[in-house]
């Protein structure tokens, strides 16, 4: 785990291997100190010198200065350092959500990702500059001390030796008992995040059915929970704190107590107590800064073995880089074709199904809800991939076509059209970045998109708020179908992506369609006849299988799903 965080260092690597020189370079000066002052009380203060008082003291701010520049040299690298594997990381992490096949985003919330992208980064950010200074300062800091005491008054440094166990034994307890609260507060995170996601991107359900109240309470829970435990964490770190001082200050007073005996005797001076009670100070320090390595380090595993999950979930689905990159025709043939989302046999949510379309056929297909018809249609462009039988694309696998040349062949609309900010040519070049405009106009009039397009203040150059809310639901439909038309597609796929227009703006959508694209294969999948009566033939699908083939005329007069479905819309939706 840790090799797999590092690894994303690379071109940061140097500021990494910098910064250690610059610690131990303040370091050595940090120790210094302490033996430069004891130098100007003994031989400068207490000897009435005032040349040493002034050479020792000249030696005292050179060595304040270059720890102080060292300080902040090692500071630098530092940030630069974990700054750098941060961005890294978070590249590697959307990178990799990109890759992912639909059931790999499914098995994370999204609230999941973004925590993991966001706070877990920032931990490992943390971490990692606390890993170039203080993690290899802490130790440096209590060996160099400690080295420089016992030089000065070996049994007098062991006195302080005595605050150990109380320091650690405290600081164990903190630890221990921090870890699995750190645990609970990112899941708490997770949840807290998938719920205002989900919250922001149904805020219109939530108003429609008055349910604002009810998303409060939600939300104020989870804050309530997550207040809970950084409250219990709290207190457990203000632990640290007094720990530290009260180990401090008995170390001093315990050396001061018997430094005092040293000095009557003659054996210690009164600039080496000085100097040892700094050398305790900082050896209390180092362990201060340890413990809270140690507890940053227990947060970041956390956020490692998270980060970690997302970068080695690989997508089931093969890209095939080197498969077939031209699709000869928009013909589909499923051939006993089967699909789990839990991959198993036993809980198939499509079953045998077959069925073929020739290039350039318009297909309905329609079924009760929940019948997986989405799920049908979305092995065509390999959103999934079939667990038995084959699913071909102009008589060849799917899976033997370079994954990205069969989606270029492959535009699907959905009911629910994402618009992403930019202005609406920025959203219809999603379909062709080399669009020209000319072509871009061309694919708004077949989407029935143009003229209220050229309706608004700016035309293509109008801004598109975050989501498209600034156009209504059918606008957004149309201008969805004219970024797929820029594909120039062998296969379009309507996913109830007209279930916000009128009957008439839809037919002339379809019939421009039929007209200036005669080789466009199209699949219509919706629940009104209306839309589907016009097609060379219907698909009815019932529990995950083909429940039966045929014109709209044939199925109205023999299949009984779809003489249900159009008894409800007589009068309304369907005209007999």
């Amino acid at each position: 785990m840790i090799k797999t965080i590092v690894s994303y260092v690379k071109e940061y690597k140097i500021y990494s291997l910098l910064c250690p020189i610059f610690v131990v370079i303040e370091i050595t000066m940090d120790v210094l100190i302490p033996y430069l002052m004891s130098l100007i009380i003994d031989k400068g203060i207490r000897l009435g010198s005032r040349d040493d008082i002034m050479k020792y003291g000249i030696y005292l701010i050179i060595t304040v200065v270059i720890a102080f520049l060292s300080g902040m040299i090692s500071g630098y690298l530092a940030t630069k350092a974990s700054a750098g594997l941060a961005k890294n990381l978070r590249f590697a992490i959307f990178k990799n959500i990109q890759d992912f096949a639909f059931e790999d985003i499914e098995s994370f919330s999204t609230g999941s990702l973004i925590t993991r992208m966001t706070t877990d980064v920032q931990n490992i950010q943390a971490s990692y500059q606390m890993a170039n200074r203080l993690a290899l300062r802490a130790p440096l800091l209590l060996i160099f001390a400690m080295i420089m005491s016992f030089n000065i008054h070996f049994s007098l440094s062991l006195t302080f030796m005595f605050t150990f166990p109380v320091l650690i034994l405290g600081l164990a307890y903190i630890i221990s008992h921090a870890h699995p609260l750190f645990v609970k507060i990112f899941k708490t995170y997770d949840d807290l995040n998938t719920m205002v996601s989900e919250n922001l991107l149904g805020i219109r359900v939530v108003k429609s059915f008055v349910k604002e109240d009810h998303e409060i309470e939600k939300f104020h829970s989870l804050s309530k929970k997550l207040f809970r435990l950084y409250t219990k964490v709290s207190k457990l770190m203000a632990y640290a704190m007094p720990i530290m001082m009260l180990s401090t200050y008995v170390a001093s007073l315990l050396i001061a107590y018997f430094g005092t005996g040293h000095i009557l005797e003659g054996t210690l001076t009164t600039g080496q107590l000085v100097s040892l009670i700094n050398y305790a100070v900082q050896i209390q320090i180092s362990l201060m800064m340890l413990s809270f390595v140690v507890v940053q380090f227990i947060i970041s595993r956390n956020s490692a073995e998270r980060v970690v999950e997302v970068l080695n979930t690989k997508t089931g689905l093969d890209k095939n880089i080197d498969g077939l990159t031209e699709v000869k025709d928009g013909s589909i043939e499923f051939n006993a074709v089967c699909f789990s989302y839990l991959h198993d046999n036993s809980k198939y949510v499509l079953k045998d199904i077959n069925f073929s379309i020739s290039s350039g056929d318009s297909v309905g297909i329609i079924g009760p809800t929940g019948s997986s018809k989405s799920t049908l249609i979305s092995l065509i462009p390999r959103l999934y991939d079939a667990d038995c039988g084959v699913v071909s694309v102009g008589g060849i696998n799917v899976k033997d076509y370079n994954l990205k040349n069969l989606r270029d062949a492959v535009s699907v609309v959905l009911q629910k059209n994402t618009l992403f900010s930019g202005s609406i040519l920025d959203n219809l070049k999603w379909g062709d970045v080399n669009a020209t405009l000319d072509q871009v106009q061309e694919a708004a009039k077949l989407a029935q998109a143009h003229n209220f397009i050229m309706d608004t203040e700016n035309g293509y150059d109008t801004k598109v708020d975050r989501g498209g809310a600034n156009f209504s639901g059918g606008q957004r439909q149309r201008l969805s179908i004219a970024r797929s038309l820029l594909k120039n597609p062998k296969i379009l796929i309507l996913d109830d992506s007209t279930s916000a227009l009128d009957n008439e703006t839809e037919k002339k959508i379809i019939d421009g369609l039929n007209k200036f694209r005669p080789d466009l294969t199209k699949i219509i999948i919706s629940q009104r006849i209306n839309s589907l009566k016009n097609t060379d033939y219907i698909l009815v699908v019932d529990k995950g299988r083909i429940n039966k083939i045929g014109t709209h005329q044939e199925l109205l007069d023999t299949n009984e799903i779809y003489q249900d479905i159009a008894k409800t819309q007589i009068g309304g939706d369907f005209d007999a």
